[in-house]
């Protein structure tokens, strides 16, 4: 491939409610009269897909507004890999029907996952939601519009074999103008016993390098500094070009640091039996490739690993792991995903996961107790066995010892210089900028004559378990 390559934070019970309220359009376009309001729920591939939908929607002369009460069209773009996830969505709906019930020619729209695993049963339970819509669907959109307000119900959630939007160019919506995702593919062949993605998103398709390349390339000369690569599973990367020569997700990621040394990558979501040595070699190689991986574990139990169906073993997940402190040392970033109280999880299960997390020494992890999805293997085939008291005992138990960890993390980082990419205001306070270093870790920094999306060396002067506060150097 060298020819083609020279060619071309700890969460708390409080951060996990955050991690699933709606993230909600800006105001694009204004010239456009039509006005959509979009909510997207859960995982960055639904902001992302988002975009996509905004961008369809555009050449239909629609605008986005942040504004629910100017909208004629709202949509919900929803999750489904928890029952609290989805019962956000329909809690939300109890707030936007009576906004319909006063002005009967709004139109309703549920869009991702929740709407692909649902399907037409949505529209039984949800009288007031007007069109469903699948993953795989959005080009049909303006259709299904037009089906809605001849005064019928529409569906569309067919799940392709092809579909990758490669050739729609997205509205930026809530940017900050310096950051960015870019979707590299869709689906996922992983058939983890309990998780909905493989039903709700299809199979795995890698969208062409070529219109990756090209969509990075126009972000960074609009002013983007970062991409971060999005897929269920980036590792399973695999494009061929009109030579036949195959382009691996190694590969695609040189393609994209060779745009510009100023535009950093990063990648979500690794899956640790997929991850290869190149991946690494390439952050290695590449001062823009972030030094950060997230890597889920899900368990530290085999036991509980192998009924998840993950495919790799606590001992395997740890040799990985130390490969990866070997090829990019010891400062390279490692978070991670934990699901607590997974069928048949003992208090020794449980103790397993704890003793990796504390061999591993993630900076931080995404915490979840374990929700059965219907119609999934673990639904299936195994017994949701565990009390839910004990699941939120484990859990907190989790994030206790992760919060101790990650303020260890923190404070190695104490006296250090970083190169930090200012990616806007601090939340608390406009006196303060935030960034983040290329192992991900958050800086608050004063504001002095900095702007975003300048990069900038900050020593690091104090931390908390989730953030670190440093001065300009120098």
């Amino acid at each position: 491939m060298s020819r083609l390559i020279e060619s071309l934070e700890i969460l708390t019970d409080k951060d996990k409610e955050n991690l699933e309220l709606p993230t909600i359009s800006v105001e694009e376009n204004a010239l456009n009269d039509r006005k959509v309001y979009i909510e997207s729920y859960g995982c960055a591939m639904n902001f992302a897909d988002s975009e996509i939908v905004a961008s369809i929607l555009k050449k239909e002369g629609f605008s986005t507004t942040s504004n629910i009460n100017s909208a004629e069209l709202i949509l919900l773009n929803t999750c489904a890999i928890r029952e609290n996830a989805e019962q956000k969505v329909r809690n939300r709906l109890v707030h936007i029907n009576p906004l319909k019930k006063k002005n009967p020619s709004i139109k309703i729209g549920i869009l991702g996952c929740m709407a692909e695993r649902l399907k037409t049963k949505l529209l039984e339970e949800e009288k007031y939601v007007d069109m469903v819509v699948g993953p795989d669907s959005y080009r049909d959109i303006p259709n299904l519009i037009e089906q809605v307000e001849s005064g019928q119900k529409a569906v569309n959630v067919f799940l392709s074999r092809e579909e990758t939007y490669a050739d729609i160019s997205p509205i930026r919506l809530d940017s900050n103008g310096v950051t960015a995702f870019v979707s590299i593919m869709r689906g996922c062949d992983n058939m983890c016993s309990f998780c909905v993605v493989p039903y709700t998103r299809g199979r795995e398709r890698s969208r062409d390098a070529i219109s990756i390349v090209n969509e990075a390339k126009d972000l960074f000369e609009r002013g983007y500094r970062e991409v971060t690569l999005l897929g269920q599973n980036v590792d399973s990367y695999k494009w061929n070009n009109d030579k036949n020569e195959t382009i691996s997700f190694a590969d695609l990621m040189i393609l994209v640091a060779n745009i510009n040394p100023d535009l950093r990558v990063r990648f979500s979501t690794s899956h640790p039996k997929d991850i290869t040595d190149e991946v690494l070699f390439a952050i290695k190689n590449y001062e823009n490739i972030c030094n950060y991986v997230h890597l889920p574990a899900q368990s530290g139990s085999s036991k509980i690993l192998e009924s998840m169906n993950r495919n790799y073993s606590r001992e395997w997940y740890l040799d990985k792991i130390a490969k990866i402190k070997e090829i990019l040392g010891e400062d390279c970033g490692v978070s991670s995903d934990k699901i607590v109280g997974f069928c048949g999880e003992t208090d020794d299960d449980f103790q397993e996961t704890m003793t990796l997390v504390k061999a591993v020494q993630f900076d931080y992890q995404f915490m979840f107790t374990y929700s059965e999805r219907p119609n999934t293997p673990a639904a299936k085939k195994l017994q949701d066995d565990v009390p839910e008291a004990t699941k939120s005992r484990r859990l907190q138990d989790l994030i206790d010892l992760q919060r101790t960890i990650s303020l260890k993390r923190n404070e190695m980082m104490i006296g250090k210089t970083e190169k930090i990419l200012i990616e806007g205001f601090s939340k608390k306070s406009n006196d303060f900028l935030h960034g983040r270093t290329s192992n991900n870790k958050m800086v608050i920094i004063p504001k002095g004559s900095l702007e975003k999306g300048q990069y900038v060396s900050v020593k690091i002067t104090d931390c908390s378990s989730g953030s670190l506060k440093g001065v300009i150097n120098g």
